[in-house]
């Protein structure tokens, strides 16, 4: 199962009614944005967070795969598309309180990727239809609207009333979280096992920075984060280095990096006098792969935080 979320606007009450999301193929001028040829990815069981004037205001799964249609009759209002599109039937679930953006940002913006965010960095939506979000995303926004739609009682109350009973009973949300929820934290660690039980011998069991062989102290260290890489790079061993917990939380941090020689580089943030007691010796150089050269440039690039 993979998760998207749709920037719907004025297109949401339309869509919702019909049990769809529909998008063009392509624009005026013949060209083809990523965010409409994005729904033929959209596979049966997929789920969509849908966002409408910096809200997520519902969830939806996709009933089946994506296929060719041309423009409902209820939307041909919209002139400026042309008639041949996308369409994806989908369950709806709405919220009864939807997720505000920018109240919850601070929780949101550290699991956008760099490239095809919905969000801009001032937490307004970026422009465009379907986006993919990933797994720990997707996460985050299923803990948002758990929070909010999910009825728990609290340490004070003794027992829930009829209404309340009858309300969580028929909440649509929770099998669908619950399920959802479940399924994606699941491709999480069993992507995240394969990728640390292959990318240790490639490190001989031991940091390659200290040398600590403590199988408990070593994280299997992304070079292009999970939220950042596509299916294949999350599994493949060296889009990463084994490094123990000090390092390997620098690294996530961005505060260390490695060339594409596997030298050790050093954020400014961290002063001079500090790189004993990290553990850090500017300029060391590490053992590395030839595979690891194009992740550990693009650590460098788009990671390491130079000052």
């Amino acid at each position: 199962m993979n998760s998207f979320i749709v920037m719907q606007g004025h297109t949401y009450e339309e869509e919702k009614g019909l049990g769809i999301i529909w998008s063009p193929q392509q624009d005026k001028g013949g060209n083809v944005p990523h965010s409409w040829k994005r729904m033929t990815e959209v596979k049966e069981g997929d789920q969509v967070f849908h966002y409408v004037k910096g809200n997520i205001v519902a969830v939806s799964i996709a009933s089946e795969g994506c296929k060719e249609a041309s423009k409902p009759s209820i939307m041909q209002s919209h002139d400026r598309w042309k008639d041949e599109g996308y369409l994806v039937n989908v369950k709806y679930h709405e919220l009864d309180i939807p997720v505000n953006v920018r109240d919850r940002f601070d929780e949101i913006l550290p699991l956008l990727p760099i490239k095809y965010s919905p969000f801009q960095r001032d937490a307004n939506g970026n422009q465009g239809y379907l986006y993919p979000c990933n797994e720990e995303l997707a996460i985050k926004l299923l803990e948002l609207i758990s929070e909010l739609n999910i009825y728990q009682v609290n340490e004070e109350q003794l027992e829930l009333s009829v209404d309340e009973v009858r309300r969580t009973e028929n909440n649509t949300l929770i099998p669908v979280i619950a399920e959802t929820e479940s399924e994606v934290k699941t491709k999480i660690r069993l992507g995240q096992q394969k990728f640390r039980r292959d990318l240790i011998p490639l490190w001989e069991g031991k940091c390659a920075l200290c040398g600590i062989n403590l199988p408990e102290l070593l994280r299997a260290s992304y070079s292009k984060p999970w939220k950042d890489s596509t299916n294949a790079e999350r599994l493949y061993p060296y889009n990463g280095v084994l490094l123990c917990a000090n390092h390997d939380a620098l690294y996530d941090k961005g505060l260390i990096t490695f060339d594409g020689q596997g030298r050790l580089l050093v954020s400014s943030v961290i002063s001079d006098e500090d790189y004993l007691m990290y553990g850090l010796e500017p300029m060391a150089k590490i053992q590395i792969h030839s595979e690891n050269k194009v992740y550990f440039k693009w650590h460098k690039k788009n990671i390491f935080r130079m000052k």
